[in-house]
């Protein structure tokens, strides 16, 4: 991965590229070559938390790849002079992941989410792409000693590791158990099962457009204001202290 094609952010390096060349230069050849990769989708939220948790800013910065999602990564990256070609969405990547694995033959393990939204995104998943592998899946409401669910997914052999845990959970059970896999696309995916299970509705493509997910995700739930708020306070340290 060459230098400038990192951007610089309160300490985390984005990589700054388009999805399709991501998919196509980066991804892709690693999954066919079988390399270990842990690929990190970072939005201003996660960077404040990086921010005030050392050890979950270890564990992105240990990361093969950290891609920007959320339109407030995109906007800091103007303001701080080092412009990203373009936002990329996690669900939308996992979902361009998952049409690869059944064009290649790839399987995949799907493990967080509540026991009956991951059991509704596997069915949607296989629906939509009827030809794709399921390696395994597990809910996320496990203990962190429960070594029994990384076993399964080690032992699953999967291709690709979808991890639905939430931010910083995800990132770091991750970082605590990929090495023991040989190979495997590990990736947190935060709420995504809940949009592929139909229990989590995206907004709608204009509102995606004009950057305003979070808008619209804030009036649909209206409990999400203080992660909003770590939003703000991004844009504020980005404006006032550019660090």
């Amino acid at each position: 991965m060459e230098r400038h094609n990192l951007v610089p952010i309160m300490g985390i390096e984005f990589l700054n590229i388009t999805r399709m060349d991501l998919l196509e230069d980066v991804l892709m050849p690693r999954l066919d070559q079988r390399v270990k990769t842990f690929l990190v989708t970072a939005n201003p939220e996660m960077v404040m938390q990086a921010r005030a948790d050392a050890e979950y800013k270890a564990v992105v910065q240990g990361a093969d790849y950290v891609i920007p999602d959320g339109s407030g990564i995109l906007a800091a990256g103007k303001i701080l002079g080092t412009p990203m070609q373009e936002r990329i969405p996690g669900y939308e990547l996992m979902m361009d992941l998952l049409q690869i694995a059944e064009d290649k033959g790839l399987s995949c393990y799907f493990l967080g989410a509540k026991p009956e939204v991951n059991e509704q995104a596997v069915q949607a998943a296989q629906a939509e792409f009827p030809g794709l592998k399921v390696a395994g899946r597990h809910h996320g409401y496990f203990a962190e000693e429960e070594a029994s669910v990384a076993q399964d997914v080690i032992a699953s052999q999967a291709d690709l590791i979808f991890v639905a845990l939430g931010m910083p959970r995800q990132e770091k059970w991750i970082s605590a158990h990929m090495k023991d896999a040989d190979h495997g696309l590990f990736m947190g995916v935060g709420g995504s099962f809940d949009v592929l299970a139909g229990a989590l509705k995206r907004a709608p493509q204009a509102w995606i457009n004009l950057n305003l997910e979070w808008l619209y995700r804030l009036l649909k739930q209206p409990s999400r204001i203080k992660r909003i708020g770590k939003v703000f306070e991004f844009m504020f340290r980005i404006v006032f202290r550019g660090k």
